[in-house]
This record gives structure tokens, sequence and C-alpha cells, in this order.
């Protein structure tokens, strides 16, 4: 990926220290924190920033609402490229602080709603922040409290780690997606994102729409609702499926799409991305 991307800014979910800083070192470029989604991607927009990185999906929790419905209903950005990042969550004290003293647990919503086990053992109180980082920035000066993050956030804010792999699932891992202002070029190996709704609420809608890629013999790899914003029962339905959009299969699939929905918004194309192993 670092050979294929070659730019100068890149935003991410800050501020130091978070995963998303992680993910987003693996390109070559300058770092640039920012306080929240919405944030990477207004800067992008406003080309403060040449590429944003922002997570996505996560394998425990699933997928991250807000990065989701500020694509579809806010910003005109592409998708170009994804990092699979596996996540170590560990709780991290001020070093004034041990563990039986703790009483509130901060750290973004994704992460605590990762390790709801292990907090609720602890028997604390746990308040949701912008970001991992974000919270171990604020425990730094807190006693009583802790942060669920990284080992780089402990090191950067001077913390001490008393809990290491508190997920509640081992096999734990974080999408995070590229995002750029103009498609990705092919490949070979792509994938393709669209969202979409329908025009009514009828028996077989949405089969009409997942039976194209049945006959194209296309692999669908994601599928999934999220209330439109406008009406109760009105959902927004995202695809993820192998392709890009400049070939003739993708083309014909996507124009037959168009005349059995409402609506429909091509996310982007991009190469495919395995786990990465290099911790």
């Amino acid at each position: 990926m670092k050979e294929n991307l070659k730019i100068k800014k890149i935003g991410f979910l800050g501020p130091s220290g978070s995963y998303a800083e992680e993910a987003a070192s693996r390109i070559d470029g300058e770092l640039v924190p920012f306080d929240s989604i919405m944030e990477v991607m207004e800067s992008l927009k406003q080309n403060e920033v040449d590429m944003g990185v922002v997570p996505i999906e996560n394998s425990i929790e699933g997928s991250v609402g807000v990065t989701l419905d500020l694509l579809v209903h806010d910003y005109d950005l592409k998708i170009i490229g994804e990092i699979i990042l596996p996540i170590n969550h560990k709780l991290l004290l001020n070093k004034d602080t041990s563990i039986d003293e703790v009483k509130t647990v901060y750290s973004h919503v994704q992460a605590l709603s990762q390790c709801r086990k292990f907090i609720e053992k602890m028997n604390v109180n746990p308040v949701a922040t912008s970001s991992t980082s974000m919270a171990a920035e604020m425990v730094k000066s807190q006693k009583y409290s802790a942060a669920i993050g990284t080992k780089k956030a402990a090191e950067l804010y001077g913390l001490k780690i008393v809990a290491d792999n508190i997920q509640d699932y081992d096999e734990n891992s974080t999408r995070f997606i590229i995002l750029g202002k103009q498609f990705h070029s092919v490949t070979g190996k792509d994938k393709t994102s669209i969202a979409f709704s329908l025009n009514e609420d009828k028996p077989g809608g949405l089969y009409d729409v997942l039976g194209i890629f049945t006959k194209c013999n296309v692999n669908l790899t994601k599928i999934e609702s999220r209330p439109s914003k406008k009406k109760l029962g009105k959902y927004i339905f995202f695809i993820d499926f192998q392709g890009h959009v400049d070939n003739i299969e993708v083309k014909n699939i996507l124009n037959n799409i168009k005349n059995k929905v409402l609506y429909v918004k091509i996310l982007g194309s991009y190469p495919m991305e395995g786990v990465d192993q290099d911790r």
C-alpha cells in the first residue's frame, strides 16, 4: 500500500496514541490528528489533508455508525483503501492510582463495548470519550480513573499498564478505511462499497437487489442496514462486494441496481486488505 499511496498529509482520529494513528502510520506521509471522525472528513473536504483514516468496523461490536452515516448523508468522499488492525486493549492507570482504587474507566464507546465483561468485573463506571487516546490524555491528570487504550498512549501520557488483552474476545480487529476524493485505480484485487435505499416496502425488494449479484456470480463480503434518518422503518443498506467500478461486470450490476432502488451511492472501489499481523 505504501508504494501506491504517495501523499503529504494524512488525517486520523486522534490525539496521538490512538489505534487510528497506528493504522494511519502504515501509509507514508505526515500524520495530522483530529478530535472526531467528522473533523477528519471535514479536513479532507477542505483540502487541509490529502487523505483521512477512520474506523468503520470492528469484529466484536460491528460497524461504526457515525462513519457510515457521514459517508452517506454528509460527505462526498471515496474509500480508497482499507487497513485491518488487530486490537489488543490495555487498561491504563495514572501512576499514583492502584487498580482497586479505580471508580471510572474512560475510552471510546467501541472500546468500552469490546471490553464490557472486564469492566463489569471491575464494577466501575464506564464513560465514553471521542477516542481511546483522548481517554488516556484525560487520565494522566486524574486519580481514581483508568483508560482503555494502547501501549503507545501509555508511553505518551505517562500511564502504567495494569492489564493486557482485556477485550471480551481474543480475536479482535478493527477495519479502518482510507478516504480520498477520487476513486482508486483498478488493481485486480478490488472491493466496491455502495449504499442504497429501496423504493418502497414490499416483499422481495432486497432480494431483487441481492439476486443481481447471485446471477452475476459476484461475491458479497458485507451487507448491513442503518436507519435512513428520515422515517421509522426506512433503512439505508450497505453492501461490499468484489470488483471495481471500472470493470464492465460491475458497471452492469450497478446499472441494474439503479433500476430497482430509490437511491444508490458508490462509496468507493479500492484494494482489498488482509489482516496485518505486524503489531
